[in-house]
Parts: structure tokens; C-alpha cells; sequence
């Protein structure tokens, strides 16, 4: 985009502005400097994503426009948090960050039962509540709520906007931050454009993929693959008159056509109407399919970084302070495209997450720590979210060029994993249950709680060895920990979930058991598994916030010699934090000549234990160190 193009576009969105009754109030210093520093990247970003479009620039003025009506929207109290974390913007770096995960109806009923758990939120040292799809969505079959018929309705069952807004109000509080997913890559077929389209309507028919024959999506379906092959074939469904429409998930979730501009104009409305809310962060679902284009794979497309750098632009002219979080399963190098403070500032690390099951499995960390020392770190001003699992299913995300350079066949270690972990495979600890087995191609996927998957539902002695192993990892790597709320007190399978309307065909249910009540009530009770789990991870939590070492997500890899055992740095002002962590059932030693470069005497801060290290170290078996070292 050239000068003219900007200037131009800069003085008709001014005069619009200036014609809106009452304009932007002479006093509102706040929206001008923003629009002064921001409009000129969401230009050139709009531009980019519409330019040739005859109507772009009217499309762009009456975005602005929304922002400006947003913007004067915004609560007071809002504002103030706007301006708080402008002067603080890296308050999500922070190493006293702990973030929570749960579905709300399946934890605490509904929103008022997650207020009421406030009180254990802050015993538990939680700054991060990520709340699962609670939006209307489609009953029974609603893709556990990633099928999102109103942006702006809470599922009755669930509670109310009012609700949602007070819980907000009140996280907020108590020091903790509201994260809720923005589904925006599809709704569901019952959203009121869709209905729209389904009808006919035009304008609504183009917020979508849809097409009157097979003859375009036959064309797309060349490059593009079978996500759910188990819901449809291929990306397409058809409609009830007849047409196709692109369904990239389920067959009741409908991709949006970000071709159009309108779909962007509206989907920035929903973005900001629910920062108003008092939403903090917005989990970005499925951001490697928002842009699709004939003759590729329509994943990962440059464009659809271009689509979240402007809706971030947007954001920081009516919601400054809302943060982004990727969620995309896909090749590591495609991950961390998504990772910039312009596009998302928080990302999932899937690779990290899949590798501390692979070592488990292994007892070998190679993988690991390659990982750790190629692809861990991130631009500054954005962080990992880390998580030993999700709600999602677990997958095998590690680059294959990667493991070949370790001798690793991915194809043939995948297929190990998935036997190892739904226990095919001799000897293996794991209780898990497969998602999406697909013979035809060899995919597969992994169900099951932390606990389960790590052998306390088979009784396994190792069992709690390993979920804290699992965790000193995701706490001590540098970014946001993140627990599925349950699993501090190790929460096992459900299978009833196969039982329960709308949930037979899915086995991730089975690992989004409802509140664990009895575990909780054992959680102080360190003779039991709970207890003692719970136990180990509220240390962590404590030295973790106590320790300025370990803030941000620098972190230098350390060689140990020892394939079982996993070593990296965290490096602080005046020490550095030496973690070591051993996947083996046996003791594992770190030599002494290894070691050499570290002052002998050291603090293992997680038990408060003087150690020297000219001796070497030997780790117990599916033993951890956390060292606070300085250099010899």
C-alpha cells in the first residue's frame, strides 16, 4: 500500500469520525493517541487482506467506526485495567503465573459455582482461569462447545452475560485473569447467519463456503485433508437445499469466508463486545485454518497471520489490554509463526506437552531436550502457555526431521506411542484411550487424564512419580503452567462419559470427569495419592514464584551426557537455576566433570537441601532437581 492509499484512507475514516454525532469527545486523549499510533498498521494490514476489493475502504471506515462505539462502550473500570497493563506489559511474563483449565458445568455446575471457588483458586495460587466453550452451541452435539451458535449468549444451562461479566468483575479482584475461547474460524449450523444463509440470503450465503455443486469443492478437496474422517469425508457437507459447505471439523461447524470483508468486521465486533465483558484473554481456536485458498493445503497461510495481526490492531485501538493465545497442532515451525506480540502473544506448546509423554514412554529425553534447545525460545513480549494435557486429545506433533536426526522413524515412533499409551504395547503403565483411530492413514490419537495415562488408575507405585515429573517440567521451562483442574489431586478416566447424550462418539470425554469431590476433600492428606500430588505441585508453585530466575521463558540447554536425563538453565540476575529431571525407573548420575562449570556448592530449592555438585549428582528414579547454581 502506498502513502497516497494511507493517507487517503486515513482522512475519509477522519471525516467519518468527525460526522458521527458527538464525534470522539474532545477529552478522549486515550482513543486519539491509540487511532494515531494504531490506524496506520490496520490499514496497511486491512489493505493487504482487501485491497482489491472496490468497497475496502468503506468496509475499514465503518470498522472503525465499531471501534470508536465500542470503545465509548467500555467500562470505566476497563479502562483503568487498559491503562494499568499498558504501564505493566509484561505482567503475563511474571513467575508467579499459574493458570487453570476446566469445563464449567462439569467442575462447578454452572458460573455461580465458579465464583464459590474462588476461595481454592487463590489457596491454590491460580492468576489464569480459562473457562471452556460456555457460549450457546448446539445440544447434544456441540463439539464440547467449540461449535458456537451466539458469541454473545452464555449457554442457559451455564448462567447468564450478567453472570459471566460479575465472575469476571470478580477473578479480576482477586488477581486472576478470565480466559474464554474466541471460535473463529467456523460457528456452528445454527448461528443466525448460518440459519441466514441455510435460507438463501445472500449476504449471509458469502459469510461462508458455500457452493452450488461439487465441482469447487472437488477442487479444493485435491490439497486439503480429512481432519474428523470419522464425522465426513473430505472438508465438505451438504446442505439441507442441497449445496456444499466447507466443514473443516464437524459436519454442524461452518467454516467463515475471511475473503469477505464483512465477516471480518463482524467477527472484530464479537472480539470487542466480549473484551467488554471483562474477558483478559481470547484462546484463538484453530488459527492455522482461518485463511483458505485453492490449489493448498489452506493451513497455515500467510494470510491468516495477516488476519491476526489486524484484529489485533483493532483490539488495541478499543481493548488495549486483551491479549490473543494460539492454539495451533501443527509442524513446530508453523507453531511459532503464530508467537509475535502483534499476532499472539501467548501460544500453546504442543511440542513440549507431546515430548514429556514421549519421554515417559521412553525413558529417554533426547527428544525433549533437542526441542528445548531448538524450538523453546520465543520473541520477547510473548510467552508459552505449558501443560502436561489439555481437554484436547493428545498428538504427536514433533517434527520428523527432527527425530530422524536421533534415529527415529517418526511414522513407526507414533505408531509405538499410540500403543504404549492405550496400552497395546507389553509392559506399558498407561491407561489411555484412543481418539480418532484411523487405520487407513495410521492416525491416531491419545485420550485419557494425567493421572490415568501416568498409572494411577492401574495402581501403579510409579504413578505419582511420574504426574510430578510430568509438571516440574511445565513449571520450570519458563512461560504460563497451566493445570486441567482436577488433576492436582489426580483425577482418573471417566467412562461414563459414554453414557451421557452426545458424548459416545467422543473418548476425549473421558478425560473431562466432573468435579472430583472426594479426591479434593483428600488433598491435604499427603498418605494419599491426592494429597501427596497435590503437595508436590503447591511447592513447585511456591518456589517457582519465589525464585526471579525462573520468570519469562529464557532458558539455555545443558548436555547432561545421560540420555535419561533431561537438563536445561534458567538464568537470573546473579544465579541460575540448573533443573535436571530423570525419565528413567532407575537411578540416573550426572558426572562430576559434567557439573564443572558450576561453584560446588549448590541449593536444591524445591526441598531447601544443600548439595555439592564435585561429586557428581545421582537422581532417583523419575527424580527432579531444581538447582540454584552459580558459575565456578
Amino acid at each position: 500500500m502506498d502513502e497516497q492509499v494511507g493517507q487517503q484512507a486515513r482522512q475519509q475514516v477522519l471525516a467519518a469520525l468527525a460526522a458521527q454525532p458527538g464525534g470522539v469527545d474532545d477529552d478522549d486523549a486515550a482513543f486519539r493517541r491509540r487511532f494515531d499510533q494504531h490506524f496506520p498498521d490496520l490499514c496497511r494490514l486491512f489493505h493487504s487482506l482487501y485491497g482489491p476489493q472496490s468497497d475496502w475502504l468503506d468496509h475499514l471506515t465503518a470498522l472503525v467506526l465499531e471501534a470508536v462505539r465500542s470503545w465509548q462502550e467500555r467500562p470505566a473500570d476497563l479502562k483503568a485495567v487498559d491503562d494499568a497493563k499498558e504501564q505493566d506489559s509484561g505482567w503475563f511474563l511474571s513467575n508467579s503465573m499459574l493458570g487453570g483449565v476446566c469445563y464449567v458445568d462439569r467442575y462447578a455446575e454452572n458460573l455461580d459455582g465458579v465464583r464459590a471457588q474462588i476461595p481454592y483458586f487463590k489457596e491454590l495460587g491460580l492468576t489464569y482461569l480459562h473457562l471452556m466453550p460456555l457460549f450457546l452451541a448446539p445440544e447434544p452435539h456441540s463439539d464440547g462447545g467449540y461449535a458456537v451458535s451466539s458469541y454473545r449468549e452464555v449457554n442457559p444451562a451455564l448462567g447468564s452475560m450478567e453472570q459471566l461479566r460479575t465472575l469476571a468483575a470478580d477473578l479480576r479482584a482477586n488477581g486472576i485473569s478470565l480466559v474464554v475461547d474466541f471460535i473463529f474460524n467456523h460457528t456452528s449450523n445454527e448461528h443466525e447467519w448460518a440459519r441466514k444463509a441455510a435460507a438463501g440470503d445472500p449476504a449471509y450465503s458469502d459469510y461462508y463456503w458455500i457452493f452450488p455443486d461439487r465441482t469447487m469443492p472437488d477442487a479444493f478437496e485435491q490439497h486439503v485433508r480429512e481432519i474428523f474422517p470419522d464425522d465426513h469425508p473430505g472438508s465438505f457437507v451438504p446442505t439441507p437445499d442441497g449445496r456444499w459447505v466447507w466443514a473443516t471439523f464437524h459436519s454442524f461447524q461452518w467454516d467463515l469466508n475471511y475473503s469477505n470483508p464483512a465477516v471480518f468486521r463482524a467477527m472484530a465486533g464479537e472480539m470487542l463486545f466480549l473484551a467488554n465483558q471483562g474477558i483478559d484473554i481470547l484462546r484463538m481456536d484453530a488459527v492455522a485454518f482461518i485463511w483458505k485458498q485453492l490449489g493448498t493445503t489452506s493451513e497455515n497461510l500467510p494470510e491468516a497471520h495477516i488476519l491476526l495481526q489486524a484484529f489485533n490492531a483493532v483490539c488495541r485501538l478499543a481493548a488495549p489490554s486483551l491479549l490473543f493465545k494460539s492454539e495451533a497442532i501443527v509442524h513446530p515451525d508453523e507453531v511459532a509463526r503464530y508467537i509475535n506480540p502483534a499476532e499472539c502473544q501467548l501460544s500453546y506448546n504442543p511440542l513440549q506437552m507431546a515430548l514429556i509423554w514421549e519421554s515417559l514412554a521412553t525413558r529417554n529425553a533426547s527428544l525433549l531436550a533437542q526441542a528445548l534447545e531448538r524450538r523453546h525460545t520465543v520473541p520477547d513480549g510473548t510467552t508459552w502457555v505449558n501443560y502436561v494435557r489439555s481437554h484436547d486429545d493428545i498428538g504427536w506433533t514433533f517434527a520428523d526431521e527432527d527425530a530422524a536426526e536421533l534415529g527415529i522413524n517418526g511414522f513407526d515412533h507414533r505408531r509405538f506411542l499410540n500403543s504404549f499409551y492405550v496400552n497395546r504395547f507389553p509392559g506399558s503403565f498407561a491407561c489411555g484411550v484412543p481418539f480418532q483411530d484411523n487405520p487407513r492413514t495410521g492416525d491416531c490419537r491419545i485420550s485419557g487424564t494425567t493421572a490415568s495415562l501416568c498409572g494411577l488408575q492401574g495402581g501403579e507405585a510409579a504413578a505419582v512419580d511420574r504426574i510430578l515429573l510430568a509438571h516440574s517440567i511445565t513449571f520450570s521451562t519458563g512461560g504460563i503452567p497451566l493445570l486441567y483442574l482436577g488433576d492436582e489431586v489426580g483425577q482418573l478416566n471417566d467412562y461414563q462419559y459414554a453414557l451421557e447424550d452426545g458424548h459416545a462418539a467422543d473418548s476425549r470425554w473421558v478425560h473431562r470427569p466432573r468435579y472430583p469431590a472426594a479426591r479434593y476433600a483428600r488433598r491435604h492428606d499427603r498418605s494419599t495419592p491426592e494429597g501427596t500430588v497435590y503437595a508436590g505441585l503447591r511447592r513447585m508453585i511456591a518456589v517457582r514464584a519465589a525464585s526471579p530466575e525462573l520468570a519469562g521463558t529464557r532458558l539455555i540447554d545443558f548436555s547432561t551426557g545421560n540420555r535419561s536425563v533431561l537438563g536445561y538453565q534458567r538464568p537470573g540476575k546473579h544465579s541460575t537455576i540448573l533443573v535436571l529431571a530423570n525419565f528413567s525407573d532407575e537411578p540416573q548420575s550426572v558426572s562430576p566433570t559434567t557439573l564443572s562449570g558450576f561453584a560446588p556448592d549448590v541449593v536444591e530449592i524445591l526441598t531447601e537441601t544443600a548439595l555439592r555438585l564435585d561429586g557428581g549428582v545421582t537422581l532417583t528414579p523419575r527424580g527432579y532437581l531444581w538447582l540454584r547454581v552459580r558459575a565456578g
